[in-house]
C-alpha cells in the first residue's frame, strides 16, 4: 500500500510522497490532528512559537484558526493543538 499524506495548506492539500529537502511537523490533536506542516524555511525561534492555521474545521468555523505549537521540550517534533480562536 503506498503511503499518503495530507498537507495542511497544500496545493491539493494530498502528497504521494514528501517532497525531498523539506522539513514536515505532524499536526497533533484538534480540527487538523493528521496532517502535516511543512515548516522547511521556518527558523528554530519560529518553531518554538507555533502557528495559528487558518481553518473551519474548529470551534469558529469559517476564518477560525487552530493554534499548534510543539511541546516545550522539543521544537523539531510534532506541534500539538493548543486550541482554537476566532
Amino acid at each position: 500500500m503506498d503511503a499518503r499524506w495530507r498537507v495542511y495548506g497544500g496545493r491539493d492539500d494530498v502528497l504521494d510522497e514528501q517532497v525531498p529537502g523539506h522539513a514536515y511537523v505532524d499536526l497533533v490533536d484538534g480540527p487538523l490532528d493528521g496532517r502535516l506542516l511543512d515548516v522547511t524555511d521556518w527558523r528554530d525561534e519560529d518553531r518554538a512559537e507555533g502557528s495559528l492555521l487558518v481553518t473551519d474545521r474548529g470551534l469558529y468555523g469559517v476564518g477560525g484558526r487552530a493554534y499548534y505549537a510543539p511541546d516545550d521540550t522539543h521544537v523539531r517534533g510534532p506541534f500539538r493543538w493548543r486550541g482554537d480562536t476566532p
